[in-house]
């Protein structure tokens, strides 16, 4: 009998999926686009669809690069001298042995940037002067045993966290390396060939044989999501790694009909990930991996429509604009930004790409959010990274600049079916609420949790994640206590933390925009034995004020409720029913009837770089401890500026 291959075993499914317990609707926008027929007819062929001067056009490459062209050579002269490092294969073996990764990625990524910064400088100068250094640099890739970085080893068929020698793993570090090969291949082995021949043969043979026939041989990657009913969360690893794989497709291969399967195969995949996502465009996997996510998805759809000539183009399509708009809403100011999941609270934005993203899609919102954040004063940067967005950043420089006047914020987003909510009001309040499950991608244990902003800057926070170990990803997760619901602002019932997993969730979630009101049912996110039976949560914002109310009733009352709130900076309670905190120019009140509660604060010592290069060493649990316990109930807490309390 023969194989049914993750496309086959698509078409012959796709039209008879039931209802499923993941958030996934059956759009299939691309295969809707385009069939192979219109594909295979629309691919432009022999790498012309490239948007860049050819390596000999030294005028074009000089008013490419324009103010970056000294830099690009200067970062490629210091790497003249560079001695190649070498991964041992006890760094490799380092993270199944203690969970680091940084001993085998440090000197993996330094390769990689060397090798990149002599790329650039070459094409800026052109002379051939790096040549010889790339070369060394290319050649050591070839001879590497595996591309892929050490905590991903686990997609090996033999386990393990050293590389096998018989198979290839295709991820981000081993994608993102191909591409930037694939790259070199395409504008340098000519070069190459004058040196000798066997140079680009032999590189040439590594990226099909470890990219473009390992991704056409192979089905049983995850990230990969051809099965159409996932027994796991399709997230980030598909955009990001078919991006990376048609990249070399689009880079290396010339038979039209080859190259025709292996788009398709591409559009299939990331067909499922457009169908996990929801309408309204929230990223369940937190801002910090929007980038990843969304934003790869648009890296990859942009390459698509320059490799077809614009024949295949989903742009035009809602999804695509809510999913890169969501990251504008997400951000709060002065480089803060929302950190449900696996965020942190300040992060990188890649203004360029969201420009060109708004562009793609012709939301003004995003590109004037763009204009905005490069229209702040900042040091002047060097375009770098990820060798597809460095390309088009500089290709779209001259269309972004920078503008003085900040993007409005609306009033509020809702995204009802993600479940988060955003209000603002002209106080300078910003909250982020969310209701979910706990058992998101990149899940955090927060079901009903929210985050208070006042003039940008947080007052009771989310903290984020800190850095990635492999007890991340491992069944101890929720040891990690940025991690656990009673690090989030959500109460500890009857001595019980929130349940891991998805059927601990939210229910009745509801946003009244006429009353500016979240609320959310959050008695199913705790285990039975929290004996919960109703928690309803609201958040109301006023015009100078925000209420939280929780109602609730139990089955049992067997320990004091503890109605946790994360904050950081100064905090008193020396006051009866007042907890002040004073951050940044910032003071909050929160206060709270002292009749049923008594507070508590209790330090959290902060020791990864991840999280106190953020918050500092030290953040602060307010616990609001019931005095009586009672089988139903309310309690009310309202946070305002001191300047709203002295008015």
């Amino acid at each position: 009998m023969a194989k049914v291959t993750g496309i086959r075993l698509y078409l012959l499914v796709s039209d008879v999926i039931g209802v499923r317990p993941y958030p996934y609707e059956k759009r299939d926008l691309l295969k809707n686009a385009a069939d192979f027929k219109k594909v295979r007819a629309s691919l432009v062929m022999n790498q012309k669809w490239v948007p860049y001067p050819a390596y000999k056009d030294r005028a074009g490459w000089d008013d490419f690069l324009g103010d970056y062209k000294d830099d690009y050579i200067r970062k490629g002269e210091d790497c003249l001298g560079y001695e190649w490092k070498v991964i041992k294969a006890t760094d490799y073996m380092e993270f199944g042995r203690s969970g680091d990764q940084a001993v085998m990625e440090i000197p993996y990524g330094e390769n990689r940037t060397a090798l990149e910064y002599l790329f650039l400088a070459e094409m800026a100068e052109g002379g051939g002067r790096f040549i010889d250094q790339i070369i060394n640099g290319v050649f050591y890739c070839c001879e590497m045993t595996t591309w892929a970085l050490s905590a991903h080893l686990w997609n090996q068929k033999d386990g393990g966290y050293l590389p096998s020698h018989k198979e290839h793993i295709i991820e981000m570090g081993s994608g993102g390396l191909a591409s930037l090969l694939a790259w070199i291949y395409y504008y340098l082995s000519p070069s190459f060939d004058k040196v000798n021949p066997m140079i680009s043969n032999r590189l040439l043979y590594e990226l099909r044989t470890r990219i473009l026939d390992t991704y056409m041989g192979t089905d049983r990657f995850r990230w990969m999501a051809f099965n159409p009913i996932p027994t796991e969360h399709i997230n980030n690893w598909t955009p990001w790694n078919n991006f990376y794989v048609l990249q070399c497709f689009f880079l290396i291969e010339t038979d039209r009909d080859r190259l025709a399967e292996a788009v398709c195969r591409t559009m299939v995949s990331m067909d499922h990930f457009i169908n996990y996502n929801f309408d309204d465009g929230a990223c369940e996997e937190g801002t910090f991996y929007w980038e990843y996510a969304a934003g790869k998805l648009y890296d990859y759809l942009q390459l698509l429509y320059d490799g077809t000539a614009g024949a295949v183009s989903i742009f035009d399509s809602h999804i695509l604009r809510n999913m890169g708009e969501y990251m504008v809403r997400s951000y709060v100011g002065d480089g803060w930004l929302v950190s449900f999941a696996d965020s942190t609270a300040i992060g990188h934005i890649d203004v360029d790409m969201i420009f060109r993203y708004g562009k793609a899609v012709k939301s003004r919102e995003m590109m004037h959010f763009a204009s905005y954040l490069k229209g702040l004063p900042a040091k002047r940067e060097v375009p770098q990274g990820d060798i597809f967005r460095l390309l088009q950043t500089l290709l779209y420089r001259n269309e972004l600049t920078g503008t003085d006047e900040p993007p409005e914020k609306p009033p509020y987003t809702w995204y009802p079916k993600t479940e988060i909510c955003y209000m603002a009001n002209n106080a300078g309040f910003f909250v982020a609420a969310k209701g979910g499950y706990n058992g998101e991608s990149h899940n955090h244990n927060d079901v009903g949790s929210f985050a208070l902003y006042i003039n940008s800057i947080p007052v009771f926070l989310d903290a984020g994640v800190g850095t990635y170990t492999r007890k991340t990803f491992s069944s101890e997760r929720y040891s990690i206590w940025t991690m656990r619901s009673e690090y989030h602002n959500i109460p500890v019932i009857n001595g019980v933390s929130q349940g891991v997993g998805r059927s601990y969730r939210a229910k009745d979630t509801v946003f009244d925009s006429v009353n500016m009101c979240f609320s959310v049912n959050i008695a199913e996110a705790y285990p039975r034995e929290a004996n919960v039976k109703i928690w309803t949560r609201s958040y109301r914002l006023s015009d100078g004020s925000l209420q939280i109310n929780d109602r609730f009733s139990l089955s049992k009352a067997c320990s004091p409720n503890r109605v946790v709130f994360l904050t950081w900076g100064m905090v008193d309670i020396s006051e009866p029913g007042i907890v002040t905190v004073d951050i940044k120019g910032i003071k909050a009140l929160l206060m709270y009837d002292k009749d049923i509660f008594s507070p508590v604060v209790e330090p959290v010592l902060i020791d990864d770089p991840r999280l106190y290069n953020i918050w500092g060493r030290k953040i602060y649990r307010v616990i609001l401890v019931a005095r009586r316990q009672t089988l139903f109930g309310s309690y009310s807490y309202t946070v305002v500026s001191e300047k709203k309390k002295c008015d």
